[in-house]
């Protein structure tokens, strides 16, 4: 990706020297967060810690109400992701759906409301509940923001994600999430069962297809191999492949967001479309 150099988000909050410390999971969600990472954590898991995903499962919705403390900043894991040479690549890509987003809501007649993106190490507090680098990349509709973990980046390159290309496609999914709250809230209040949930994903999925049309068309921000780094991350990132590389068996009943397959077409769909009316699932 050509991103260097280029203007910069002004909604980019860094709170990775302050994160962890005072966090515990006493705190019930406020509200649910969406985001293509939390099954990425939960197969990673199961697969390195032999556990049972039910349970995982739980643990990473913040369902405890015992108080854990968690490790204070100093302690927090860090990555050669986790710098500031990543977070001006988050920046740029974050002003650059910022812009697209704008003039399709201007196409639509509506008003687009630019949403916070924060940087964390570990665990920070939102109004979602405990933001868990263990639950991966999310948006939560409580606060409108998107909340990443730059770590996160380790463990999709385990599931076969890789290039900088994986991480713009993952911070447009997530604000495709937001895209998704502002157009249509009371669907994103009512998703009810699993079909609408893939469907939710599948479509934040396009919407990153979406930007990417643009960043290739007007832009000059991709290279050659940039759109086959977004095919290979959303086939890590479905539940199909995540199932497998875990060592479990594929359990279709228990997909949430999408197999690999479905999430390559979905992007793809938003990338060849260049129109929003073309992801409607």
């Amino acid at each position: 990706m050509k991103w260097s150099g280029r203007k910069q988000s002004d909604n980019v909050i860094d709170r990775r020297e302050s994160s962890g410390a005072g966090m515990s999971t006493s705190r019930r969600g406020a509200g649910p967060k969406l985001g293509l990472g939390g099954v990425v954590a939960l197969g990673l898991v199961v697969y390195f810690l032999g556990g049972d995903p039910r349970i995982v499962l739980s643990l990473l919705q913040g369902q405890m109400t015992q108080q854990v403390g968690m490790p204070s900043q100093g302690q927090m894991p860090r990555s050669n992701f986790d710098s500031d040479d990543t977070k001006g690549l988050v920046s740029v890509t974050l002003v650059d759906l910022e812009d697209r987003w704008q003039k399709i809501f201007q196409s639509l007649g509506r008003s687009y409301a630019e949403t916070p993106l924060v940087l964390f190490r570990g665990a920070t507090d939102t109004a979602c509940g405990l933001g868990q680098r263990a639950s991966g990349p999310f948006y939560c509709p409580a606060d409108k923001r998107v909340y990443l973990d730059l770590s996160f980046m380790d463990d999709l390159l385990k599931l076969g994600g890789k290039g900088d290309f994986s991480l713009a496609y993952v911070v447009a999914h997530e604000v495709g999430h937001h895209v998704q709250t502002l157009l249509d809230p009371q669907r994103m209040r009512g998703r009810s069962n699993q079909s609408d949930a893939i469907a939710i994903e599948l479509q934040a999925d396009c919407y990153a297809g979406l930007w990417a049309h643009y960043a290739n068309q007007e832009r000059d921000f991709l290279e050659p191999g940039d759109i086959q780094e977004g095919l290979a991350t959303a086939a890590a990132v479905g539940d199909d492949h995540i199932q497998r590389s875990a060592g479990q068996a594929v359990s279709p009943e228990s997909f949430t967001h999408g197999t690999s397959e479905q999430r390559q077409q979905a992007f793809m769909q938003g990338f060849r479309s260049g129109d929003i009316r073309g992801c409607q699932f």
